[in-house]
C-alpha cells in the first residue's frame, strides 16, 4: 500500500516537474539552452526504488511526453527506460551518501540520454548529424542538470531515502534468545 502511494506522489511529481519544463524554464535558459528535469527525476527514481520501478516509470513518463510533444513515439521513453535502469545499476555500484557521485551520476546520465535520443532521432529522421552544436547544447544542459541537482540536493537526499526504506526494507524479524 505504501508503494502505491509513492507511486501516484511520484506520478504528481512528474507532471509538477513536466509543467516547470514546458512553462516555467524556457523563461530562464542558459544560452538558450533548458535543463532536462525529467532525466535527473527518472535517474532518482532508479537510484532510490528498484530496476523493474525505475525502468517502468522511465518507459510511461517516456510515453507521456513523446505523446504530448514528439512526432516520434517511443524515442524518449526508450531513453528514460535506459536512465532508468541505469539508476537501479548505480545504486548497487556506487554510494548514494555522497554529493559528488550523485553529480556525476545526473552528468552521465544526461550525457547517455541525450546522445542516444540524438543518435535515435538522426537514425528513424535520417539527418545530417552535427556533432559541434550538438556537444556545446549538451555541455550547457549537463551544467544546468548538475546546478539544479547542486541547489535541490538536500530535499534529493531525504525524500529518496525515505522511499529507498519503503522499497527496500527486508521484512525479517530478530529474534533474541
Amino acid at each position: 500500500m505504501r508503494k502505491l502511494a509513492i507511486a501516484v506522489i511520484l506520478l504528481v511529481v512528474f507532471l509538477i516537474l513536466l509543467f516547470l519544463q514546458v512553462n516555467i524554464f524556457p523563461f530562464i535558459p542558459i544560452a538558450g539552452i533548458l535543463p532536462n528535469l525529467l532525466v535527473v527525476f527518472v535517474l532518482y527514481i532508479g537510484l532510490f526504488t528498484n530496476t523493474f520501478f525505475g525502468v517502468g516509470s522511465g518507459v510511461a513518463f517516456g510515453l507521456i511526453i513523446d505523446s504530448l510533444y514528439s512526432s516520434r513515439i517511443g524515442i524518449t521513453a526508450v531513453m528514460l527506460a535506459v536512465v532508468g535502469f541505469l539508476g537501479a545499476y548505480f545504486d548497487k555500484n556506487f554510494s548514494k551518501e555522497s554529493k559528488i557521485t550523485i553529480i556525476f551520476m545526473v552528468a552521465g546520465s544526461t550525457v547517455l540520454f541525450e546522445i542516444g535520443r540524438y543518435v535515435l532521432n538522426g537514425a528513424i529522421i535520417g539527418y545530417e548529424f552535427e556533432w559541434l552544436s550538438f556537444v556545446k547544447i549538451l555541455l550547457i544542459e549537463v551544467l544546468y542538470n548538475v546546478l539544479l541537482t547542486i541547489i535541490f540536493y538536500p530535499l534529493i537526499r531525504k525524500t529518496g531515502f525515505g522511499i529507498d526504506r519503503v522499497f527496500k526494507r527486508t521484512n525479517l524479524l530478530t529474534r533474541y534468545f
